[in-house]
């Protein structure tokens, strides 16, 4: 019996035409393919883990940011000349109502309707003064632009007592210390690394 005769069923098996994969190993994948698995189903790149947090300033990569020292200034500052403006807002309503209560006169009403609109205001001020404090280590844009504008109020207070100082006659100093403390509050919200801070992603 050969097993080379053409009719013998137990001759030698047909090989598969070239180019059709056939049942034994996996088959080479074409160059520019990239290989499959066992399924045929595509291999799936493992994850590269979590982001990391950027690096803060003068910190190192992947560290979570610190607040700068310019930042943390300017919160203690806010801590402070708030809490100042909310003693002085009370004490001016407490004295506007006392003015129009003693003075029943047109002036007296309208001196004392003054001095408790200043108050209210004084206090709104300290108040918002400590709620940007407060908010300053989540930070977030939105805290950093009413940082901001407190900042240029605080300016345009200091300007405006030390003109009213210097046509009394009198001490500059009031003005003087508004004015760097709302100078320093607007320098750490509009330099480098306190723009970073307040842009930060949060996770």
């Amino acid at each position: 019996m050969s097993f080379g005769d053409p009719n013998n069923p137990y001759g030698q098996q047909p090989q598969a035409p070239q180019g059709q994969p056939g049942y034994g190993y996996p088959q080479q994948a074409p160059q520019g393919v990239p290989p499959q698995g066992g399924y045929a189903y595509p291999q799936q790149q493992a994850p590269q883990g979590y982001p990391a947090y950027p690096g803060g300033p003068g910190g190192y990569p992947g560290a979570p940011m610190q607040m700068p020292g310019l930042v943390k200034t300017a919160r203690v500052l806010l801590f402070v000349v708030g809490g100042l403006q909310i003693i002085v807002g009370l004490l001016a309503l407490l004295g506007g109502a006392a003015l129009s209560t003693t003075d029943s006169g047109a002036a007296g009403d309208v001196v004392g309707g003054v001095v408790i609109a200043l108050g209210v205001f004084v206090l709104a001020l300290g108040v918002l003064a400590i709620v940007l404090g407060a908010k300053f280590a989540k930070g977030g844009n939105g805290v950093r632009i009413t940082t901001i504008v407190y900042g240029a109020l605080s300016i345009l207070g200091g300007l405006a007592n030390f003109t009213n100082s210097a046509s009394e006659g009198g001490g500059p100093a009031a003005g003087v210390i508004s004015l760097a403390i709302g100078g320093l509050i607007l320098a750490a919200m509009v330099t480098a690394p306190g723009v970073a801070w307040f842009k930060r992603p949060r996770f």
